[in-house]
């Protein structure tokens, strides 16, 4: 698939939006929260203009149920794609518009996601740096597969800023 890489749009909160309510009817209440995440999720940054969305649910193990309901509203499913104890679901083919991680309540990658979306909504100057990354690896590759595996390394030295600055505020003690 070939790496689109677009200014930030204010369509894209709407678009997650909208997808929660066609969510909410489809899993009914296995689904306790959605979580936008993912660059279209921070203010300002570039980013491929698919809406990473974050189903957080009750069980894992009924998802399966649900994959004919999630193709006819023009997803499919991925299964756990390379990630333990997640289901993937893609909608929009070679012009994809929403990629859904579903995540049972206590899977550890449900914080990780989202410390790594907060630290970059917090901190304007880094998202910036992640986004001249991306323009940079989006010039040097034509397909996702070949930019996402370029970004490994970046993302995994920002997710560790990220998880201390969380740490941090985490430990942070305004009484004492």
């Amino acid at each position: 698939m070939k790496i689109r890489l677009t200014e930030f749009s204010d369509n894209w909160a709407l678009m997650y939006q909208n997808e929660v309510q066609f969510l909410n009817s489809i899993f009914e209440d296995e689904i306790i929260k959605c979580e936008h995440f993912g660059s279209t999720a921070v203010q300002g940054m570039k980013a491929k203009p698919v809406i990473d969305m974050m189903c957080i649910v009750r069980n894992i193990e009924k998802i399966a149920e649900f994959n004919e309901q999630m193709k006819k509203l023009g997803y499919d499913s991925a299964g756990e794609w390379g990630i333990t104890g997640r289901r993937l679901f893609r909608k929009g083919g070679e012009n994809r518009t929403h990629h859904i991680h579903v995540y049972q309540f206590d899977n550890p990658q449900i914080e990780r996601h989202l410390i790594f979306r907060d630290y970059l909504r917090t901190h304007p100057a880094e998202a910036e740096r992640y986004t001249k990354f991306k323009e940079e690896l989006a010039q040097r590759f034509d397909d996702t597969a070949d930019y996402s595996q370029a970004k490994k390394v970046f993302v995994k030295e920002m997710e560790q800023k990220a998880l201390g600055w969380y740490a941090g505020v985490r430990d942070f003690n305004p009484k004492e």
